[in-house]
């Protein structure tokens, strides 16, 4: 039930230069593994519970990997790559919650697009955004995550849909 959305979190919080050495499968992947192997220790509550531990889990994989990757200070930006295989259908259906609802499949230059303009986003920005469309946390829920208010991620989520809103269309970059 979560897994596209979960794919989609990944692929939005591994950034340019990870997603360019490293398939988000894997990481998600490991996510899953994860969540299997030590099934038995999650008692959540709520589905909101679970899909927090789910995304708090996907997003230490990456800080993981991120912190990896720099450990062996390689220039990952000129690593030539044959580019992830991707489900663009499944992987598209989770991103056009920040799109245009009209578009039924995204293609691979608007994923592309849409995942450049998330990299440039603040990380406090991508966050909230992946929190709140991509793990369908409710505001409450985020607050509780990024320890912060409800009316502070009310207030987050409303810049961070404008400035994604203005990279999308070209506006800054």
């Amino acid at each position: 039930m979560h897994l596209p959305s979960v794919r989609a979190f990944v692929r939005a919080h591994m950034g340019r230069q990870l997603r360019a050495r490293e398939s988000s499968s894997d990481i998600v992947q490991s996510v899953c593994r994860e969540l299997l192997m030590h099934q038995d220790r999650f008692r959540h509550p709520s589905e909101g519970a679970f899909a927090a531990w789910l995304f708090t889990t996907a997003r230490r994989k990456i800080s993981n990997r991120v912190r990896d990757m720099e450990r062996q200070k390689r220039d990952v930006g000129r690593e030539e790559t044959g580019g992830e295989e991707v489900d663009i259908a499944e992987l598209g259906a989770a991103y056009t919650r920040f799109s245009s609802p009209s578009a039924s499949v995204m293609r691979r230059e608007e994923i592309e697009r849409l995942e450049n303009a998330m990299d440039a986003l603040t990380p406090e920005h991508r966050e909230v955004l992946t929190l709140a469309h991509l793990a369908g946390l409710s505001r409450k829920e985020i607050a509780e995550q990024i320890d912060s208010t409800e009316e502070a991620v009310r207030s987050m989520l409303h810049r961070a849909m404008a400035r994604l809103s203005l990279l999308l269309e070209g506006g800054e970059g």
